[in-house]
């Protein structure tokens, strides 16, 4: 009897020991639809995971985050539009405006991001920058801004299209960097959201005279728990593309597809988000990397202490100034390099806080986090008017 409860202990044992390993060991995706493709931490931007990450391609209507993230920050209050000859004549998707129509900017940003109208893009961009030709402008000089290098906007819709400059492209990494200033970093990021979130809208043009519905087609708002926001395109240069992000507890994380199928392979674009959006959120946890670092008292030379006049050998206790708790968005076997560099010797007079060095945290080579090291002590020079001033006060004593 005592036999077989041992041995069913240690079965137990062992199958927890599995499990226990199993859930460690995380694995990234090995085959994915996308020929691009990236997961970001949206706190940071650190790529988490990449697959031809920088390779440079078209985009389709993924473009669109960026046009109403511009229109945002740039309209004015109750701003109204007005649809040129151009813009009704873009092709589909479209909402089907008609020359000279008004309508409330604010309105057509729900046509431009639920049902991807590529007039109502046009309508945006003409609106804000008074040409499309401008307006890429502005796009390409806020990617810049961004460090989006390998990005190059044409259009406001995402229509493959070139100019002097290239063709309409970015990589999976721009992508995702402009997903992340959209919803993390724009002071208009709480009205993206608001606008990518809903999911019917009614409006019609300043006049009232044509009423107009839109549904919301990005399906993955509703395929996992958390999901905040997300893009479709599609072009026969792009294939199908995606950018979209999830929030799960005080995670937050962005992907981004490129390439992803052509027809009839529309849903594989939801497959490799689920599949990155899973592995990031399995394989990835908040971990203080904080260290208490032990460092030496620097040398002081030529300084002097009141209390101990006679000590030519002095030095002087440093500390790291800074919060002390840094968390990062690390997988079970990644860690952090701790480097520090603090001067050997000071020469006086040494400032309390003075800086003599700094303390830096290192993730894959890339610092993520420095601090200055600083004295927390004053000390004299031993100059001249030391000397005199304390032979004047041996001559009294």
């Amino acid at each position: 009897m005592t036999v077989c409860l041992l041995m069913i202990c240690l079965l137990f044992s062992g199958f927890g020991n599995i499990r226990a390993r199993a859930e460690e060991s995380v694995e990234a995706p090995k085959e994915l639809y996308a020929r691009s493709a990236v997961l970001m931490d949206a706190d940071s931007g650190r790529v988490l995971f990449g697959k031809e990450e920088e390779k440079i391609r078209p985009m389709a209507s993924t473009t669109k985050i960026m046009t109403c993230i511009l229109a945002l920050e740039n309209q004015e209050e109750g701003q109204v539009v007005t649809a040129s000859a151009y813009a009704s004549g873009r092709p589909k998707v479209r909402l089907g405006v008609r020359e000279k129509e008004q309508f409330y900017l604010k309105d057509l940003l729900y046509s431009l991001m639920l049902e991807s109208h590529n007039d109502s893009a046009v309508v945006i961009a003409e609106g804000i920058s008074g040409t499309v030709e401008e307006f890429a402008k502005l796009m390409n000089q806020k990617a810049g801004e961004l460090g989006c290098e390998d990005t190059h906007f044409v259009t406001p819709n995402g229509l493959d299209e070139s100019d002097e400059g290239g063709a309409h492209s970015t990589t999976a990494r721009d992508l995702a960097t402009i997903m992340r200033y959209c919803i993390m970093q724009s002071p208009c990021r709480e009205e993206f959201l608001e606008i990518t979130q809903t999911k019917n809208y009614q409006f019609s043009d300043v006049e009232g005279k044509r009423n107009f519905s839109c549904v919301n087609h990005n399906a993955f708002l509703d395929m996992m728990e958390g999901a905040l926001t997300g893009k479709t395109g599609f072009t026969s240069d792009a294939g199908y593309c995606y950018v979209g992000a999830v929030r799960r507890d005080d995670r937050t994380f962005i992907v981004a597809l490129l390439a992803c199928g052509w027809p009839n392979n529309k849903g594989y674009k939801w497959k490799d988000t689920r599949k990155l959006m899973e592995y990031g959120i399995a394989g990835y946890q908040y971990r203080d990397v904080w260290e208490d670092v032990t460092l030496p008292e620097v040398a002081v030379l030529q300084g002097v202490k009141e209390e101990r006049p006679y000590e030519t050998e002095l030095s002087v206790p440093v500390q790291v100034a800074g919060k002390e708790e840094i968390p990062v968005l690390l997988r079970e076997d990644e860690g952090v390099k701790v480097s520090t560099d603090v001067k050997d010797s000071l020469k006086a007079p040494v400032s309390e806080g003075e800086v003599v060095g700094s303390v830096r945290y290192l993730l894959e080579g890339e610092e993520i986090a420095s601090y200055e090291v600083v004295t927390t002590e004053a000390v004299r020079e031993r100059d001249l008017k030391w000397a005199l001033l304390w032979i004047t006060r041996l001559a009294f004593l």
